[in-house]
């Protein structure tokens, strides 16, 4: 859903109109279990987009059959479209992927502009592209440490994460979102821009040239708060 809010130039809330269903042998490249669908459909809102939108719109749709093989039915349904704008032909869309129509609910309506108004903040958190560096430091009583590891950005601006275990406590992480690592930060919460930031930017083991320069209880010490990071953030769904 994030990964739908975050590449989408065109947020769209609207209301379906006409459906029409595309016979098989003219939707080439048609997944199974699916219906290739040619939707109109009124503009309620546009809720990300620099240009403005007809009041109707039309677009293919593959949407997927349901339990007994039949199209659902759309017409009247509220939904999301997450779109693109069709080069000279203002009054079509095209969706950014196989799932970017959903069905409207108060809920993913607040998250999603959520999301968009972070997105299009000064402070945006950036993409994520790699590992930098990382380093972790024992602590004075067993089990006591810090890790901290440094994160490569799209556009070069800085982001960190912190964990810090202490015995008989549960491990904290935190984020830090520039030049200052703040060991108060905490780690972000699920469905903002910052954790999918890190949800799906961040590979799934820290690198090797991350930690050449540790020890190498140290080195392993920083890849098991690492994966506590990645568990704690979960999948990229």
């Amino acid at each position: 859903m994030a990964t739908a809010i975050v590449g989408a130039p065109l947020v769209i809330d609207a209301r379906i109109g006409d459906v029409i269903r595309i016979k098989e042998n003219a939707a080439p490249d048609l997944a199974a279990g699916r219906a290739r669908l040619y939707v109109t459909a009124d503009v309620l809102a546009l809720i990300r987009g620099s240009s403005a939108l007809p009041t109707r719109i039309s677009y293919l749709a593959d949407v997927p059959l349901d339990s007994r093989g039949k199209v659902p039915k759309l017409k009247k349904q509220r939904v999301l479209l997450f779109a693109r704008a069709v080069a000279n032909r203002p009054g079509e869309v095209q969706l950014t992927g196989i799932d970017s129509q959903y069905l409207w609910t108060p809920e993913l309506d607040a998250r999603t502009r959520g999301i968009i108004r972070e997105v299009l903040a000064s402070d945006a958190p950036p993409a994520i592209t790699g590992i930098g560096n990382a380093f972790h430091v024992p602590g004075a009583l067993p089990g006591e440490g810090e890790t901290q590891v440094f994160l490569k950005t799209a556009n070069g601006a800085p982001i960190s994460l912190q964990i810090l275990r202490r015995p008989g406590e549960r491990p904290h992480w935190g984020v830090s979102l520039g030049d200052i690592v703040d060991p108060n930060a905490g780690a972000p919460k699920r469905d903002t821009l910052a954790w999918y930031r890190l949800a799906c930017g961040l590979p799934k083991t820290l690198p090797d040239s991350a930690v050449n320069a540790e020890t190498s209880d140290n080195a392993e010490a920083a890849r098991q708060d690492y994966q506590l990071v990645l568990r704690d953030l979960g999948p990229c769904a």
